[in-house]
């Protein structure tokens, strides 16, 4: 039986209604305990009175990133971690993923709404974060995401007016 080490490190600032939350973790190229680690930042958001569609949302975005760590930039090897940084605050969430990988140039992603690859599988986990978060940012190598959501923010409803 294997045991992975998971590096954590927490912080709480301000009182129970003035509060910030952050908290970082190396964790191995492990789904499992990746998709667990965002626990943690909803109950933090719950705490801060977030409502239930950001919850949702928030954690819909986190598991897409963390697994596109785990699988496409760590290519699942065990040899390879993921750093995860997430904080949270009355107004707004903030979460970083960074893997040992290449990278990769978000630009180059095909839209998977174009007709020729709507029948084909997986391709849509990037497009699902920036429908969901207020802002997504990668660093000049593509193997770090940053993700930020604002209180409230419908990223994506101006675009459904059409």
């Amino acid at each position: 039986m294997r045991v992975a080490r998971v590096q954590k490190e927490s912080s709480f600032t301000g009182s129970e209604h003035g509060s910030s939350w952050s908290i970082r973790h190396r964790i191995p190229s492990d789904a499992a305990i990746g998709s667990e680690l965002v626990n943690d930042l909803i109950e933090a958001m719950a705490q801060r009175d977030w409502p239930p569609t950001d919850l949702f949302r928030v954690q819909l975005a986190y598991e897409e990133a963390i697994v596109n760590a785990i699988r496409h930039g760590n290519g699942h090897s065990q040899e390879k971690t993921v750093d995860v940084e997430m904080t949270c605050d009355h107004e707004r969430v903030m979460i970083r993923i960074e893997d040992q990988g290449e990278g990769f140039d978000p630009a180059e992603v095909p839209d998977p709404r174009q007709e020729e690859l709507l029948d084909v599988p997986g391709g849509r986990g990037v497009l699902l974060i920036h429908e969901v978060m207020s802002e997504v940012r990668y660093n000049s190598l593509g193997n770090e995401v940053t993700m930020i959501k604002i209180k409230g923010d419908e990223p994506y409803a101006e675009d459904s007016e059409d």
